[in-house]
C-alpha cells in the first residue's frame, strides 16, 4: 500500500484518486475546489489542508490540473511540491498541458 499525494482532484483527478482509494492505497488530496475536496473526504480520501501537507510524508505525489501555469506553480512556486516535500517522492504530473509550459520558471 503506497501513501499517495493527490493534488487536482476535479473532472479528472477526482475519479484517478478515487480508483486509488479502492485499491486500499492511502490518499492525502488537495484541490482548490470545496466542493472537489467534499467528493474526495466521502471517497474514503483523507484531505490535505494545502500543497504542502499533501507532499508531505508521501512515497509518491500526483498531480491532475487544468493549466500550465498551473503545473509550475505547483511544483515550482512559493510553498510548492518542491520546495515542501520532505523525502523523495515519486512525481507523477497527469495534467493535460503543454510540456513546454512546465519547464519555464517563474518569474
Amino acid at each position: 500500500m503506497a501513501k499517495i499525494g493527490f493534488i487536482g482532484l476535479g473532472n479528472m483527478g477526482g475519479p484517478m484518486a478515487a480508483h486509488l482509494i479502492n485499491a486500499n492505497h492511502k490518499v492525502k488530496g488537495f484541490d482548490v475546489v470545496s466542493g472537489c475536496i467534499t467528493r474526495f473526504k466521502d471517497k474514503g480520501g483523507l484531505v490535505a489542508k494545502d500543497i504542502t501537507d499533501a507532499a508531505s510524508d508521501v512515497d509518491i505525489i500526483i498531480t491532475m490540473l487544468p493549466a500550465g501555469n498551473d503545473v509550475r506553480d505547483v511544483y515550482l512556486g512559493t510553498s510548492g511540491i518542491l520546495e515542501s516535500t520532505n523525502s523523495k517522492p515519486l512525481l507523477i504530473d497527469c495534467s493535460t498541458t503543454l510540456p513546454v509550459a512546465r519547464l519555464k520558471s517563474p518569474k
